[in-house]
């Protein structure tokens, strides 16, 4: 049996502000035409199917989109809710659409009721874990003194492997939204810690052919059956370097014989730029992110006026612009920075941190809003008269 495995498709994000979808979509027939290519049984989907968890029409007509493609390619699909997932909306039909080959499992009380496949070698038990939040899991798991994430899929590790052993079936695969000790984050992953450890030991999944785990944003090999997809697009800066990627899991007649990665095209790339805008608009080094998405550090020496929309004239899918102006004392604490200086020129150098260098009419505004303050101060004998750095 071939196993694609990906995850966090996260449908409905937006990068910076810029709606995905057509992106997100672009993804997923890619993964359609790879199950077509490989010729693959399963695909499984590791959680985090919607950015959020109430989805707007467009998200859940791309994702349907989605399903729909993969499904025509000739594969069945078991998907399982992430922490961004709403389990009771994205599970609403499950039933339903079981018999068309989508298996939803959401409910923490199906940890142990698997999908259950055969190919010619027996059946296969593939078995959903969504996440697991432990205020709200432990409970319904029989553990309720449990308070960690450890603890939680411990419980529902060993209702796995009870099932396991009742049903007698010799090969397993377990879907999993977890943050797995050895494991890296990109960034663009939300924190699943509240008041307590968020990591799993790895050797909680222990005793299953293959483990396809979602929530960290990278593909990663943390065992040879215990795996990272990776979302299919980055969702930040911090992933323009990496690949996405699904993985191809084999299993044979006595578990798993191989894995092989499968990367993924590259929708639109991301490109970080700095210089002064200038040198951004002009220099031909940067014609080759031109149809990237751009994140642009800016190096003038004075705050550039409506520097987004002038970038956005050579690179159109410009999202981010952040202003780092060089100066030899950056380093200092503003204190040291200001000390032994007049009022007039702290108050100089702030007006052109946040705007421009004044003119002659603007430092006359200053010296006025300055003598006002002496003023005022001399009035008040409750207000000192100064205050020594």
């Amino acid at each position: 049996m071939r196993i694609l495995h990906t995850s966090d498709w996260h449908i409905g994000r937006s990068f910076h502000g810029v709606d995905l979808l057509a992106d997100q979509s672009c993804a997923l027939e890619a993964i359609a035409e790879l199950v077509a290519e490989c010729r693959v049984d399963v695909v499984v989907v590791a959680g985090d199917v919607y950015d959020r968890a109430i989805p707007n029409a467009d998200a859940i007509d791309v994702c349907n989109k989605g399903f729909e493609a993969i499904r025509a390619a000739g594969a069945v699909i078991v998907a399982t809710s992430g922490n961004h997932d709403s389990p009771a909306r994205l599970g609403a039909a499950a039933t339903f659409a079981a018999a068309g080959g989508l298996h939803l499992i959401t409910r923490i009380g199906s940890v142990d009721r698997p999908v259950v496949l055969s190919d010619e070698h027996g059946p296969v038990a593939i078995y959903g874990i969504p996440y697991l939040e432990p205020e709200t899991s432990r409970v319904e798991l029989g553990v309720p003194q449990a308070r960690s994430h450890a603890h939680v899929l411990d419980a529902a590790m060993a209702r796995i492997h009870a099932d396991i052993a009742a049903r007698g079936v010799p090969r397993s695969v377990v879907l999993a939204h977890a943050f797995v000790v050895g494991g890296t984050a990109t960034g663009s992953e939300r924190s699943i810690s509240i008041g307590g450890v968020e990591t799993v030991p790895l050797d909680a999944f222990a005793g299953i052919d293959y483990v396809a785990l979602g929530h960290l944003h990278s593909p990663q090999t943390l065992a040879e059956g215990v795996r990272y997809s990776g979302s299919p697009l980055p969702y930040s800066f911090g992933e323009r370097t990496h690949r996405k990627a699904v993985w191809l899991a084999d299993l044979g007649p006595h578990g798993l014989v191989g894995v092989e990665r499968r990367d993924l095209p590259v929708v639109r790339p991301l490109s970080r730029l700095t210089g002064t805008v200038d040198e951004l608009l002009t220099d031909p080094t940067f014609d080759a992110a031109r149809g990237h998405y751009v994140s642009a550090v800016l190096t003038d020496v004075v705050r550039p006026v409506d520097a987004m929309r002038r970038l956005q004239t050579r690179f159109p899918h410009a999202v981010h612009v952040e202003w780092q102006r060089l100066q030899s004392d950056s380093a200092l604490p503003y204190r040291a920075r200001v000390r032994g200086r007049a009022d007039i020129d702290v108050a100089r150098s702030f007006f052109t941190d946040v705007y421009a260098e004044p003119s002659a009419g603007e430092m006359t505004w200053l010296r006025r809003a300055l003598a006002a303050a002496v003023d005022e101060n001399r009035a008040d004998p409750e207000l000192p008269l100064e205050e020594t750095a």
